[in-house]
């Protein structure tokens, strides 16, 4: 790639200033995630909104840049080597925007892999999981007769939330005491999970204090405010 005109996508969602990171999302945990790390890094950006509604995702021009369908996706212009660069997957573009910054992520190796691993307990965990009760809890599966999903879900959210609050004892935030791409990651669900899908009694918010200490924290930074308004 050598010009954000060579893309697909541009011809949908046509770029007013081109020399900006390119910003596809939605108003989402997984879409949050990415917003608020651009509000705290202070990279100049350009949001554009996918819809749903009208399913965008499933547009052409959306999935050739992220073949999965799936918001948020990214591109860089000032990618490396000075070219533009395409990413989905939001764990990955959190950390390529870490990198790229050089913040919110240790420079230490031994700190980095550790990073990097609570990261991708968000992923493969926290995710797709709290999306699950999302889903039997508010949206169309909440209709089925059958409880059994959401009983397994929501059981599987509160041993998440006990491993997630065990972390966070005697620690201001998941990787110590400094704040990171792992915290942008994980928050935004379990603040989905109890104001948007309004099952935090469900999965027993009550009883993880140190989970609520630290999201009370996240949710307080000026950033984290400014990119859950985003798009």
């Amino acid at each position: 790639m050598t010009s954000l005109n060579d893309l697909q996508i541009t011809r949908k969602w046509p770029p007013r200033y081109p020399d900006r990171l390119q910003l596809y999302t939605l108003g989402t945990p997984n879409g949050f995630k990415i917003s608020i790390m651009l509000e705290e890094t202070g990279l100049p950006y350009e949001a554009h909104k996918v819809s749903f509604q009208t399913q965008d995702q499933f547009s052409p021009e959306f999935l050739s840049l992220n073949p999965n369908g799936k918001i948020p996706s990214v591109i860089d212009p000032a990618g490396p080597g000075g070219q533009p660069i395409a990413l989905f997957e939001s764990g990955a573009i959190l950390f390529y925007l870490a990198e790229k910054t050089g913040r919110f992520m240790p420079p230490g190796a031994a700190s980095r892999y550790e990073t990097l691993q609570w990261l991708m307990f968000q992923m493969a965990n926290i995710g797709p999981i709290f999306g699950q009760v999302g889903f039997f809890y508010k949206y169309a599966g909440s209709s089925y007769e059958d409880k059994r999903p959401l009983e397994r879900y929501a059981t599987e959210s509160r041993r998440l939330l006990k491993v997630l609050n065990d972390r966070l004892r005697d620690r201001l935030w998941t990787m110590g005491n400094e704040y990171s791409i792992v915290d942008m990651a994980i928050f935004p669900w379990v603040n989905g999970m109890i104001t948007h899908y309004l099952a935090g009694e469900l999965v027993g918010m009550d009883d993880f204090p140190e989970v609520t200490r630290v999201l009370d924290s996240f949710m307080a930074r000026p950033g984290v405010q400014r990119g859950m308004s985003i798009p």
